[in-house]
């Protein structure tokens, strides 16, 4: 049993945790990130990104509180200041999409680590994301090609993948925009011997 324990299910989070070689286990969280949006309406992206993250390495901690527990959450702010959630169909993806198109917009990544089932280390960052003008049939064309796979992907893409289509320039950490601020993570897990230093 590793100490760290990640409170997501993430694919791109466990990659990026295995690919930098640290040992972890993961777990669902299981919180109503429904709920806590509705609760924090109108706060600001940066703050919902620390919170969701928070709750979620709290209620993983609680039930697991000798080990550190990492959350972390991502909120896409367009920007008129509104937010985006995952889509729910490949509608909702492409009205999300239309909406990104020809504009820049900011993905706020925050990472919270708990112990003992409180919070004892956060980091918040975020990426600019400038997205070219999309047409009607490149939207339709990359939907064919990546939905049902971002469904679970705030903002619609995989950077990673053809995701990179979409845009002309990022401002800010690939790993921000994967949806965990990794150089900073690592920095902790150091600080705690989870990691050699």
């Amino acid at each position: 049993m590793s100490l760290l324990l990640l409170a997501s299910q993430s694919a791109s989070r466990r990659a990026m945790l295995t690919a930098a070689g640290v040992p972890f286990d993961a777990t669902v969280a299981g919180v109503d990130e429904e709920a806590i949006k509705a609760a924090m309406a109108g706060a600001r992206p940066r703050d919902l990104a620390d919170a969701l993250a928070e709750l979620k390495a709290v209620k993983v901690s609680t039930r697991a509180p000798e080990r550190l527990v990492l959350g972390s959450d991502s909120v896409v702010a367009l920007a008129d200041g509104s937010l985006l959630d995952k889509p729910e169909s490949r509608d909702q993806a492409a009205e999300h999409l239309a909406r990104m198109s020809g504009s820049v917009h900011h993905l706020w990544s925050a990472a919270v680590i708990a112990e003992a089932g409180r919070p004892v280390w956060r980091h918040v960052e975020a990426a600019r994301m400038h997205v070219r003008p999309l047409s009607p049939a490149f939207i339709d064309r990359y939907l064919d090609q990546e939905w049902p796979a971002i469904g679970g992907c705030v903002g619609c893409y995989r950077i990673e993948g053809p995701g990179v289509q979409l845009f002309t320039r990022i401002e800010g950490s690939q790993f921000t925009v994967l949806g965990l601020p990794l150089l900073n993570v690592l920095d902790y897990l150091r600080v705690r011997g989870v990691m050699p230093a």
